[in-house]
């Protein structure tokens, strides 16, 4: 099994990839990410989070019994909008460093699914945020860019040990 990349990794800044074609790696890719995001507890996941450079995330499904998980290959926002509204936001390539992230409520997006259909969604607060946070991963965004500055402060010691960590391996 795949597993999280960590802060301060090249692969995380890196504006992803294209996917070109969906084919049974890309399909392999995905599996694998569903299966981490559950491991780990996350609500998505985005493909550069487990060290491959391509425009795909994953989200948890909406369904009561947590299935139905959403792909999203090549997504783009059609919209986002409403007043921007801060609320605390994690990272599972940030362990540990939480931070108020300012983000719109409301989004809808397009992108294409496993089965190659072009789809759209609409979605208002959770999901909307989660979709904002996975399509920055995607494009080397990280909540640590878009955080207040006492969250920046507050979780600057913490940056400095993941940053440490990265240059003793």
């Amino acid at each position: 099994m795949r597993t999280i990349v960590i802060h301060p990794h090249s692969v995380l800044r890196q504006c992803a990839q294209p996917v070109a074609k969906i084919d049974a790696s890309i399909e392999s890719l995905v599996a694998q990410m569903i299966e981490v995001m559950h491991a780990e507890g996350g609500i998505g996941l985005a493909a550069p989070q487990i060290g491959v450079s391509k425009r795909i995330f994953v989200t948890v499904g909406q369904s009561e019994d947590g299935g139905d998980e959403k792909v999203f290959v090549n997504p783009k926002f059609l919209l986002i909008d409403g007043v921007l509204g801060a609320q605390e936001e994690g990272c599972l390539s940030l362990p540990e460093i939480r931070g108020s992230v300012r983000r719109q409520p409301h989004a809808v997006i397009e992108a294409t699914g496993l089965n190659g259909e072009l789809f759209t969604m609409e979605s208002a607060e959770l999901m909307a945020r989660c979709w904002q946070h996975e399509v920055d991963h995607l494009d080397g965004i990280l909540i640590i860019d878009r955080m207040s500055p006492i969250d920046r402060l507050v979780n600057r010691k913490r940056l400095r040990i993941l940053e440490s960590a990265q240059e003793r391996e």
